[in-house]
């Protein structure tokens, strides 16, 4: 006979073993990582029998036989084919389409609402929407129809004064960037850290990566491979070692910078949102070699515009983020577009960039970007399937010369 005192003891350990997993669970899905409601519950089943089977002294044999017949019945009935238990996938709180401002913490709408009203850059969309429904083969042929991803060039005023002369590539990026297969578009998102994508995503023909996201020490999960490089202008004018970091001598670089709504390249030149004109210039001198270009201040506008028309409710009227410009500038020069964590994975995390320690759900969710409806089209375009986003956080969307129109 086993003291009372002893199964009373007992008793209180496994009841706080329980509590410690089910505290650490709740953790691990605080953090975005994935976990099993079923599976939870069959564990406390397990404990719960044990607690039963100590209660009920070594005297009756007969009870655990017959709550392991119950517990299997209850099992049946969760695997019955009109109440199937939740899959992995399932659990996972996937990117929707028609995610809203209503899916943004409080925080976040305070500030969406400070950016619609501040309306920094003059936007006065009078287009059709918000709302417009297209099909997905509709919406990729509005976009490459509506949205003119070029540069800057030689005979745009005024970079064709002597001021600028032999300064901007002489060859169009179209010459030196593609045509592509399969390209990779790899967003700086905390999610990256530990994913173990760096082969996968060096597998394809050209790999865009943005700002001043590094692949040193990061190569088993982002890989190695820069073909092109895209920065905003607020990264060329203020990083103190932009002209020296080798982190930006590999593939092609693009800047681009805001200007007020749909404003002509004089016009933003005089008030750019960053000035950083001198820096290009005082990089271009250093690696005459190294094509860099300067992305057309109106391809963002163009490319806002169709965000607000398909969206159900007003957007921040900032401009795209980086990874969105640079998912259509690869659009454009690839058959294939892989995109990896723009749509967060099963290793969502508030963690914002894999190479720094800055918690933020802003950076997922959007602040100053459009980023919510951003993702709500890529994901509505994404042509491949939930458990790709899910395990690897990778949509694909195709290139424009693939689509038929």
């Amino acid at each position: 006979m086993i003291p009372t005192n002893l199964k009373k003891k007992f008793s209180c350990c496994v009841l706080a073993f329980l509590l410690f997993a089910v505290i650490s669970m709740w953790k691990e899905k605080k953090k975005g990582s994935y976990y099993d409601p079923l599976k939870l519950q069959t564990e406390k089943l397990q404990v719960l029998r044990g607690l039963k089977k100590i209660a009920m002294g070594p005297g009756s044999q007969s009870a655990p036989s017959s709550n392991t017949q119950d517990t299997h019945r209850g099992s049946q009935a969760l695997h019955s084919p009109r109440d199937q238990p939740k899959t992995e996938l399932e659990t996972f709180q996937m990117w929707s389409k028609d995610s809203s401002s209503k899916n943004l913490i409080l925080r976040l709408q305070k500030i969406w609402r400070n950016y619609l009203s501040l309306n920094k850059y003059n936007v006065s969309y009078k287009g059709p929407g918000p709302g417009v429904k297209f099909s997905a083969e509709a919406l990729l042929c509005h976009l490459r129809d509506q949205v003119n991803v070029s540069m800057v060039e030689a005979t745009d005023f005024p970079f064709n004064t002597s001021e600028w002369e032999g300064y901007l590539p002489k060859e169009s990026i179209r010459i030196k960037a593609g045509p592509w297969g399969r390209c990779a578009v790899v967003s700086s998102a905390g999610s990256l850290k530990f994913s173990q994508l760096g082969k996968e995503i060096d597998d394809h023909d050209a790999v865009l990566r943005l700002n001043g996201a590094p692949t040193a020490n990061f190569q088993q999960d982002v890989g190695m491979k820069t073909t092109i490089r895209l920065m905003n202008s607020q990264l060329v004018t203020t990083e103190k070692n932009f002209l020296k970091d080798s982190l930006y001598n590999e593939g092609i670089l693009i800047v681009w910078d805001p200007s007020i709504y749909h404003s002509d390249i004089s016009k933003w030149y005089q008030k750019p949102d960053y000035r950083f004109f001198d820096k290009y210039k005082s990089y271009r001198r250093l690696h005459p070699d190294q094509p860099f270009y300067i992305l057309r201040p109106q391809m963002p506008w163009e490319l806002w515009d169709i965000i607000q028309e398909i969206s159900s409710e007003k957007i921040q009227p900032n401009p795209p983020s980086s990874g969105m410009l640079g998912i259509i500038i690869m659009m454009t020069l690839c058959d294939q577009v892989d995109i990896y964590e723009f749509l967060p994975s099963k290793r969502k995390t508030d963690l914002c960039h894999y190479y720094q320690k800055f918690f933020d759900s802003a950076c997922t969710m959007g602040a100053y970007h459009p980023l919510l409806f951003e993702k709500n089209m890529v994901k509505y375009l994404n042509q491949g399937k939930d458990k790709d986003i899910y395990l690897l956080g990778k949509a694909t969307l195709p290139g424009f010369r693939s689509i038929h129109c």
